[in-house]
């Protein structure tokens, strides 16, 4: 009688197998599809910065996948969490280094990471990984410098405007 793990690990490495296939040779018709995100607009410290905003689970998992042309300084992408809690930033198909602030509900910078390298590979996901200590809600991402620019420090506010 065959033991079920000598079934249960043939499946199981199948499975990841062609998941890591399928992240590595995602269509280009899908990899450049415009993203559509919604847009608006807040405030961090006194500076006014358009927001593409990510709320729904499919627009936080396609965020700047894909995209090869920076953002400018005075744009970023505004990560929408239901509740404060700690989220994690896997740079995975990202064109750029990224500056990422993580702000509680109240807009209190809770973390921050600075020209952070995109993953190289599938395989490299510890070294490309990001996360924060505090709990936050909200997860700003923009192109590296954009920390530096804009002055943001721990003692920096982000208020919403819209979005």
């Amino acid at each position: 009688m065959v033991h079920k793990i000598a079934v249960l690990i043939p499946v199981m490495i199948a499975a990841i197998a062609l998941g890591v296939l399928g992240l590595v040779f995602i269509p280009p018709g899908v990899k450049n599809a415009p993203a559509g995100f919604p847009v608006g607009t807040v405030r961090i410290n006194h500076d006014v910065i358009n927001v593409e905003v990510a709320k729904s689970s499919a627009e936080k998992e396609r965020w700047l996948m894909f995209r090869h042309e920076k953002m400018p300084f005075n744009s970023a992408m505004i990560l929408v969490y239901d509740k404060p809690d700690l989220y994690s930033m896997w740079l995975l198909n990202i064109g750029y280094n990224l500056d990422l602030i993580w702000f509680d509900e109240n807009g209190n910078v809770v973390y921050m990471v600075k020209d952070v390298p995109p993953c190289k590979s599938t395989f490299d996901m510890a070294d490309c990984t990001y996360k924060n200590t505090e709990p936050a809600k909200y997860v700003i991402a923009a192109t590296s410098g954009f920390i530096d620019k804009h002055r943001v420090n721990k003692d920096s506010r982000m208020s919403i405007t819209s979005i």
